[in-house]
């Protein structure tokens, strides 16, 4: 069984766990970039995020959600300044929903991690179509996304439910 946590922000720990997801969250896009168009198709910078949140609660998940793009940008200048709110945004919507499924659910199934995916991606696409008005932007990683959609489900639960199942 895969145990699920509330870190508080008072601990070290939850510091600890978060960086080692923000360190997760700056190298998986740099090997993601190696594949042309990676970044748009596997949407890399989600992944730890995830899983920092349904594991270790939302002040991990929000941490590594708002950092991970912050440090991204500045060692490597992607995500595009021009994005940075767009992604901040989506990546604080998959840490709360993610954070406030792990915590109702209290386990670990394919079918929450895909609602959990889903549900960020259809509040984020709506919320990027009224930040910049373009609805084919907003559905772009439901369209080229997919891989790193699936990724993110997949690979997520694996993660969750066979790897960090102390």
């Amino acid at each position: 069984m895969t145990n699920l946590y509330s870190l508080p922000l008072s601990k070290a720990r939850t510091y600890g766990v978060a960086l080692a997801f923000i360190v997760g969250n700056v190298l998986f896009p740099q090997l993601c970039h190696l594949v042309p168009q990676g970044g748009l198709t596997l949407l890399p910078i989600y992944f730890f995020t995830l899983i920092g949140a349904y594991k270790y609660g939302l002040k991990v998940g929000l941490l590594t959600a708002v950092l991970s793009p912050l440090v991204n940008h500045l060692l490597f200048a992607m995500p595009a300044a021009s994005m940075l709110h767009i992604l901040l945004t989506k990546s604080v919507l998959l840490a709360i929903i993610a954070a406030l499924v792990a915590q109702h659910s209290r386990r670990v199934s394919l079918a929450l991690i895909a609602a959990v995916v889903a549900g960020y991606q259809l509040v984020g696409s709506l919320a990027e179509w009224a930040m910049t008005g373009s609805l084919q932007a907003a559905l772009q990683d439901f369209t080229i996304g997919i891989p790193g959609l699936v990724l993110q489900v997949v690979g997520g639960y694996l993660v969750l439910k066979y790897i960090l199942k102390d």
